[in-house]
């Protein structure tokens, strides 16, 4: 019996690995390859404008991005966006998720709505937002001046304060919805038997979230906010959309992106690159522990 069993299972292990190699494959070919090829790049100093004269040069690519001041705004920009645009959705994806668990009439539906901002392709997005938000012809400033919010047009993408305030508060309208679908999916593994004895207990509205909700829905938000910080570290398409990464709201992606195709500095930008890929690791690594000391504390 034991013979037999080990056979199957060790049968069942071959046809996971043929199963999964064509995954594993994938993956290499599009993902590992790409990243080691970057890493070789960021120790040269290639040019796409001179190709075949690149030259190994270690570190110095690192040592000049630590020293760039530009690159310390973009990272400056950077952190501001992903500090807000987190934040907000954390926050408004955790109280939206909150309305969609409800039970009310037009429940599915409302929750199917919900989903439009977020199934919207960011360029899309970000284009629709650029044209409304234009100060000659765009709708919020003339429903803005037709309600009497505003005096006069207000330039939402000319100004380095109000352009980054616009640019959170597209990426905010658009992946709120993800934030709030992955909550919800948390809330619902809840056991209702938890909050009845609370009530039992005397324990308010607030109370049982506090206590009962928030702890077990902890582990589902903090992947939330891990997916948000990671894609907010790296954004690029929203900021190059609306304003090109200009008037102060310059990401470390569209900098390196300059780097590249403005200036042809192929291993100076692939170098930032990398840079950016190290502190999203970083990120990461933060919120996995975090996750295992809750994991270790249930």
């Amino acid at each position: 019996m034991r013979a037999g069993a080990r056979s199957l299972s060790e049968s069942r292990a071959r046809a996971g690995a043929v199963l999964v190699s064509p995954a594993v494959v994938l993956i290499v070919t599009a993902a590992l390859l790409p990243l080691l090829r970057t890493f070789l790049l960021s120790v040269s100093d290639a040019r796409l404008d001179a190709p075949g004269t690149s030259r190994f040069i270690g570190l110095q690519n690192f040592a000049l991005l630590a020293r760039d001041p530009l690159f310390w705004d973009a990272a400056g920009h950077t952190a501001l966006f992903t500090i807000a645009s987190v934040s907000l959705e954390t926050c408004l994806g955790l109280a939206l998720a909150l309305v969609l668990h409800g039970r009310f009439r037009g429940r599915g539906w409302m929750r199917a709505a919900a989903l439009i901002p977020w199934a919207i392709p960011t360029v899309v997005s970000a284009q629709l937002w650029k044209f409304m938000l234009n100060d000659a012809y765009g709708v919020v400033n003339d429903l803005g001046l037709r309600l009497g919010l505003l005096n006069e047009p207000v330039a939402w993408l000319a100004a380095p304060g109000l352009a980054m305030a616009s640019v959170v508060a597209v990426d905010v309208w658009k992946t709120t919805p993800f934030v709030a679908l992955l909550v919800l999916a948390g809330l619902q593994t809840v056991p209702v038997e938890l909050h009845e004895a609370a009530q039992v207990d005397g324990a308010g509205r607030w109370e049982r979230f506090r206590r009962v909700t928030l702890p077990l829905i902890l582990p589902t938000l903090l992947v939330a906010m891990l997916f948000r910080t990671m894609d907010a570290i790296r954004v690029f398409d929203v900021i190059y959309v609306m304003t090109l990464g200009s008037v102060g709201t310059e990401s470390m992606a569209t900098y390196c992106r300059r780097l590249l195709v403005d200036f042809q500095d192929l291993g100076y930008g692939s170098a930032c690159s990398v840079a950016i890929f190290l502190l999203v690791g970083s990120v990461s690594a933060v919120y996995a522990v975090l996750l295992a000391r809750r994991e270790r504390a249930r």
